[in-house]
């Protein structure tokens, strides 16, 4: 099986090659795999900024604890949640899915109202830690899709997100910045990629019921 070949290879790198760059085309594929993620309802309810300008990534250093990575990988994946409720991204997702699959808006009306329905149920509390949530399983997407082509990646929650708000301007567009992955490729000075992975034994992770 070869994702497992692929997830025995990567690693949470520390120490980028700052030299090498993601080619577009490579960019454009991780861009595909983390469009092509699950999410509930499939709504996606969050954007990603992929940060190419290094200028701008030293000011998000220093709100990353001043961490090697956010500077010298190729380019940054920040995964924002959307802070604010609205109904406007449901029927958005209603009209798309009646584009594409060809089916009747009034078909897909309850359905929608269903969503919508369930989604008000949520505290506010509970709406953001959902929310943030969906940013992780576009996360584990870039991660496996890196794997595969060979390019390395770092998850990170090491960072202030209310200063990354405040740089990058997303609070007044309704976003938070939930995690982070600086993606390139790892130096030969990074000592941790020889660490032999720790995980817990299948008998103590799995329990068959």
């Amino acid at each position: 099986m070869k994702l497992l070949e692929n997830l025995k290879w990567r690693y949470a790198t520390k120490k980028f090659d700052s030299s090498k760059n993601i080619s577009d085309a490579d960019l454009e594929r991780l861009k595909e795999a983390i469009q092509l993620s699950v999410s509930s309802y499939g709504l996606q309810l969050y954007k990603v900024l992929v940060i190419k300008d290094r200028k701008l990534r030293e000011q998000l250093k220093e709100a990353s604890w001043n961490q090697a990575q956010i500077t010298d990988a190729s380019h940054l994946f920040i995964f924002c949640n959307y802070t604010e409720r609205s109904e406007k991204h449901i029927d958005e997702y209603i009209q798309a899915t009646a584009k594409i699959q060809g089916s009747p808006l009034d078909k897909l009306s309850a359905y929608g109202d269903f969503i919508k329905g369930s989604l008000s149920q949520k505290t506010d509390s509970e709406w953001i830690s959902w929310s943030e949530k969906q940013t992780y399983l576009a996360l584990s997407n870039l991660l496996m899709a890196c794997a595969e082509l060979k390019i390395d990646a770092c998850p990170m929650e090491g960072f202030e997100s209310d200063k990354y708000n405040e740089i990058l301007g997303l609070k007044k567009k309704g976003l938070n910045a939930a995690v982070i992955a600086p993606v390139g490729f790892r130096s030969e000075e990074d000592h941790t990629q020889f660490r032999k992975k720790v995980r817990k034994p299948k008998e103590v992770l799995f329990e068959l019921v």
